[in-house]
């Protein structure tokens, strides 16, 4: 089957022209390697309207909703408040995943707030804003994504007996 994501990067900076958005561009390039149709990346202030504004429209049109960005401790970083109330349902381990993937190498990794979880039958990741993190978060989602996304159209083995 066929998945479509949207790629929404979350970036005072970026969404004000001051700095390219970096991990956006590559979010989609490196979902697209795995198969799945992305289009452009989105670029959103670290506004909390303005990314949930985005967050209800990807669960509307895609099967997967990916953000980079806005998942660290300062204040300006929004995502996971965004995120949270929005969701259905939180998928903890592959937050989880994401943090530890590579904290022995990068410590800070587990300074991230990103969440995954469900919006209907939308899965919901937040990566961090960093090309590290993007490929680190790919990474963990390129073996389970299209599981994942099985399960919430219905489908999917659970693999028991």
């Amino acid at each position: 089957m066929s998945w479509r994501a949207l790629v929404i990067t979350v970036s005072d900076r970026s969404s004000r022209g001051e700095r390219p958005d970096t991990s956006g561009p590559l979010l989609a390039s490196l979902l697209r390697e795995i198969g799945v149709e992305v289009g452009d990346p989105v670029v959103v202030a670290d506004e909390i309207p303005a990314i949930q504004t985005l967050l209800r429209e990807g669960a509307r049109a895609y099967d997967l909703v990916v953000t980079t960005g806005g998942t660290g401790l300062t204040p300006r970083d929004v995502t996971p408040e965004a995120t949270r109330p929005l969701l259905d349902s939180e998928v903890p381990g592959i937050a989880e995943a994401l943090r530890h993937r590579n904290a022995e190498t990068v410590p800070t990794a587990v300074l991230s707030r990103g969440l995954a979880g469900t919006i209907g039958r939308v899965l919901v990741v937040n990566l961090p804003g960093s090309t590290g993190g993007v490929r680190d978060g790919v990474a963990v989602l390129a073996p389970v994504l299209d599981h994942a996304l099985s399960q919430l159209r219905g489908g999917g083995d659970h693999g028991g007996a």
